[in-house]
């Protein structure tokens, strides 16, 4: 009869490989029929995850019922570097997004957001231009400023100042306030001559719908400050993710042992209880 700990490893397992089809299938059908370069950019890593999580749910389930006792081992070294990797990773994440904000403007519904006030690592990758001119093609074919544009095609000046616009909309679809622009439209700015020491933003403005700000250091800005509110949630949530796989592993070693006595088997290091 099986042991308590072997059939927790089991079903557990089993769901993630169950899981573990439809995220293989994404990444295939991603890379078979995206059409733009921002889908394509996500098949890799999907389908390395649907190969990785279908592996390892594999070498636990088997490991689990059918007594392999090597495939448990496989099993338990990689949930234990997957554990430090993870644990590795939250703190990175807290450490990079604990800096930046948007600047609080006076009358303004919206936010500023400047691309030096965000963490030196987080700058790099976004002003590298091989990664820029991906991450652009994303915001483009996501029609991030094509519904900023329809929602407050309305609005006076004065009405679009007070909206509450989210990091990128402020950042990649209208000019900075500091640039003077003569207003036509949420997406249609009339440029002024400006001086000298105008924000280096203002000439990277273009009224086309596929350029507008999105190569300013505004719209970086924008994304960086996304990112570092994506990056604390998916911090806080690796944590709860973190508790989770060390109960698993605790009951992995368990069901190890497990099969050890079962199968009077002998490993290096695992003393004989």
């Amino acid at each position: 009869m099986f042991r308590l700990s072997n059939n927790l490893v089991g079903i557990l397992n089993f769901i993630t490989f169950l899981l573990s089809i439809p995220i293989l299938w994404a990444g295939i059908w991603l890379r078979n029929k995206g059409v733009s370069e921002c889908e394509k950019f996500f098949d890799t890593p999907v389908i390395i995850l649907g190969v990785f999580l279908l592996a390892v749910s594999l070498a636990g389930l088997i490991g689990a019922c059918c007594r392999v006792s090597w495939l448990l081992w496989v099993y338990l070294l990689v949930m234990f570097l997957l554990i430090v990797v993870l644990f590795c990773f939250t703190i990175f994440a807290f450490v990079v997004t604990n800096k930046g904000a948007g600047e609080v403007l006076s009358g303004k519904g919206y936010k500023e957001y400047k691309l030096g006030d965000y963490s030196n690592w987080l700058q790099k990758r976004v002003t590298s231009e091989k990664n820029w001119r991906k991450i652009k093609s994303c915001l483009i074919d996501a029609k991030v400023c094509n519904d900023f544009q329809q929602r407050y095609m309305n609005d006076t000046v004065q009405e679009l100042y007070t909206r509450h616009l989210s990091a990128l909309q402020a950042g990649c679809c209208k000019p900075s306030d500091d640039c003077g622009f003569t207003y036509r439209g949420p997406s249609n700015w009339e440029k002024t001559p400006t001086n000298a020491t105008a924000n280096p933003d203002c000439n990277a403005w273009d009224n086309q719908a596929n350029v507008l700000c999105f190569n300013c250091n505004s719209c970086k800005a924008g994304l960086l400050d996304n990112l570092r509110s994506d990056w604390k949630k998916v911090a806080v949530i690796n944590i709860i993710f973190l508790v989770f796989l060390i109960i698993v592993y605790s009951v992995g070693c368990c069901a190890f042992r497990n099969n050890r006595r079962d199968n009077n088997a002998y490993f290096p290091g695992w003393k004989h209880t």
